[in-house]
């Protein structure tokens, strides 16, 4: 009993030394974060790029995963470098250990971050509802409301080629320009005007 106490009180007095009580504070707060988030007090993705920290963050080339995932692993590893080499390097002085610790904690959470970024998703998934609001080319000879294609370039410069219906009889035919304007998930096509007629100051 004697020697576990002994074990115990020796970590806690280098949890409290410096360099390692820099960083304890704020390893007990992420703890308690992580505790809060388990029990679902807490969404890690709620907090996006974590403004300004995260602006911060990216300028370390740390961006593009949760501000809160980031700053866990970097206290985490911070805190672990600095305890372990406060006590393993207790020849050298305990600032070059602070700096140190600094160093690996922020080479260690880029090489994470590299991986998590690779694993998470990049934006949302594209949706139909993306496409109301654009122009598109007609690319079948005509289109009634049972038939039409055309190609509409998205906002992100990419193009697809999506099935359209029109509501009318207007004269939409191949290279003719068209607004959608709707869609309708159901039927998974859009509809369609002619862009100048949308256009026209008198509608």
């Amino acid at each position: 009993m004697g020697k576990r106490g002994g074990y115990m009180g020796g970590f806690f007095e280098a949890a409290l030394s410096f360099p390692a009580v820099i960083f304890t504070p704020l390893l007990v707060v992420v703890i308690g974060y992580w505790l809060v988030v388990i029990v679902g007090g807490a969404d890690p993705d709620g907090d996006g790029d974590g403004g300004d920290a995260g602006g911060f963050l990216g300028f370390l080339g740390l961006g593009g995963v949760p501000a809160s995932v980031v700053l866990s692993l970097l206290i985490a590893v911070a805190w672990f470098a600095a305890l372990a080499g406060g006590e393993l390097l207790g020849a050298i002085p305990a600032a070059l250990v602070l700096a140190g610790a600094l160093v690996a904690a922020w080479v260690i959470t880029r090489l994470g971050v590299m991986l998590l970024r690779r694993l998470m998703p990049q934006g949302s998934e594209p949706s139909r509802a993306d496409f109301v609001g654009l122009t598109g080319i007609i690319r079948t000879g005509r289109v009634t409301a049972t038939f039409g294609q055309a190609e509409v370039h998205s906002r992100d410069g990419s193009s697809a080629i999506v099935q359209v219906r029109q509501a009318g009889t207007d004269d939409l035919r191949a290279g003719s320009i068209a607004l959608l304007y709707d869609v309708d998930p159901d039927g998974e096509f859009f509809w369609v005007v002619p862009a100048d007629i949308a256009t026209s100051p008198d509608q």
